[in-house]
């Protein structure tokens, strides 16, 4: 999902810029419901887990360069269901920012892109959880196809934004409506992998509840609304 340099650039890039404020507004608001629910020291304990999770699938996880952009094994829904909405959005975007500081200068004049790219998909599987998971249910008793249907919403909505950008910069000539489509395909084995991931890790903390529990995660993780 990192926006290959040179794709939008002048002027364009600054529609970036407001996308990214918009996101970040919205993530300070989620951040401040959580903290009402949960206390200032649990948003900060996700937070950096995420941070940390974030920064690791970055850098050491397989990831490769395919038309426009980059295929990362991100795990948006896995955050989201395990340390909630808000702590999800700073790990994305500090993670994305640390990597890009340290690791990848190149990537810094996209980071609104890319951190629009990451954060938008991710507010949205937030809204689609409260349509197709029961008050009622824990996160941990999700079933294959909800878990599968909130993982396919974030990497649809990376694709749509990738494709979005790219068409912004470079419009739509066939060589890159090519790349893009390129980039989506190869999305195919991220949606086949994430959703196994999300039930693996919900199953783990289903046998941990009582002990993983607590500040370091969401409390709907575990609980009903």
């Amino acid at each position: 999902m990192h926006i290959e340099p040179g794709i939008v650039d002048g002027t364009k890039i600054v529609l970036s810029y407001a996308t990214a404020a918009a996101a970040c507004g919205y993530t300070a608001k989620l951040a401040a419901q959580t903290v009402r629910e949960q206390g200032s020291a649990s948003f900060a304990l996700r937070a950096t887990a995420t941070t940390a999770l974030v920064f690791f699938f970055f850098e050491l996880l397989p990831h490769f360069s395919v038309g426009v952009s980059e295929v990362h094994f991100i795990f948006g829904s896995t955050l989201f269901l395990v340390f909630g909405a808000a702590p999800a959005a700073f790990g994305l975007a500090l993670g994305l920012l640390l990597q890009g500081v340290f690791f990848v200068p190149s990537d810094l004049p996209q980071y609104s892109m890319n951190v629009t790219t990451l954060l938008v998909p991710l507010f949205a599987i937030g809204a689609l959880a409260d349509r197709i998971v029961a008050r009622d249910t824990a996160y941990v008793d999700l079933m294959y196809r909800q878990a599968l249907s909130l993982s396919t919403a974030y990497q649809a909505g990376i694709v749509a934004w990738v494709a979005f950008w790219a068409i912004y910069g470079r419009g739509l000539g066939a060589d890159n409506l090519s790349s893009i489509a390129t980039f989506g395909a190869s999305y195919a084995l991220v949606i086949f992998v994430e959703p196994l991931v999300d039930l693996g890790v919900l199953a783990m903390a289903k046998s941990l509840r009582g002990t993983f529990d607590g500040a370091l995660v969401t409390r709907r993780l575990h609980h009903a609304a």
